[in-house]
């Protein structure tokens, strides 16, 4: 495995920046299909995390489709066909559809890459596309509508430049669930606002062409998004009583 992708990890929720790491490293070809992966042992000393979170980590890539267990042999890379990948995750996602929680878990290890993608990948049309789609969220936002679908194809955009065929597949898949979480996140007061600011950043490093500070934008966008929604949740909790 490359050193750079070995990196320690300083993150907090540490299992998803293991997986992501993995992750990355399975959808750009450095593991490639039937490839066994280090043991948890290994993957604990190299990325200097416990050995919690590198399983936690190896069973969200299983759920994903990305490894599977093999008698004998340990953890593989499984052949990363559309359908191995979609097909589990869709199973995942439709089992969790009510949990918002989820969902962003989901986004935050999979579109955070993309956007470094996108920053090394994206042509000159694509970055105009991602202005013009931004322009239009800024005129429905200052109307006082929600720009669901200026949302959905921000996004969409981005996995598109990233040029990765299976993440495609992927995000073919989650755009309904995306579609309705969406519609209703955006309805919490300071989401939109949040949304507009976010992708704002992201669209800017990418017409740097600087991957890393695209997938730093990303990153923060999907917290805000989370912040905001929890404490959305957290002004719905009825006051404990005696309070």
């Amino acid at each position: 495995m490359p050193s750079a992708a070995l990196e320690p990890i300083r993150r907090t929720r540490v299992y998803e920046q293991v997986a992501a790491r993995i992750q990355q490293l399975i959808l750009d070809g450095e593991l490639r299909p039937g490839d066994r992966l280090p043991t948890e042992r290994e993957l604990a000393e190299r990325f200097q995390v416990s050995r919690s979170s590198v399983r936690d980590a190896i069973r969200v890539l299983e759920l994903m489709g990305l490894v599977e267990p093999r008698q004998g042999e340990g953890t593989v890379v499984r052949d990363l066909s559309p359908d191995a990948v979609v097909t589990p995750l869709a199973s995942l996602l439709v089992r969790s559809r009510d949990l918002l929680a989820d969902l962003l878990d989901v986004r935050k290890m999979i579109e955070p890459h993309l956007a470094a993608r996108a920053a090394v990948h994206a042509t000159e049309q694509d970055v105009q596309r991602l202005e013009a789609i931004l322009e239009r969220q800024r005129v429905k936002a200052a109307a006082g509508e929600l720009a669901v679908e200026e949302d959905s194809e921000f996004h969409y955009t981005i996995a598109t430049a990233a040029r990765n065929q299976v993440i495609l597949r992927i995000l073919d898949v989650l755009m309904d669930l995306l579609k309705t979480s969406r519609e209703r996140s955006l309805q919490v007061p300071g989401r939109l606002q949040r949304s507009l600011e976010g992708h704002a950043r992201i669209l800017e490093a990418i017409r740097r062409r600087d991957p890393a500070s695209a997938e730093v934008a990303m990153r923060r966008h999907l917290e805000e998004i989370e912040q905001v929604l929890g404490q959305a949740v957290s002004r719905k909790r009825p006051a404990a009583r005696g309070r």
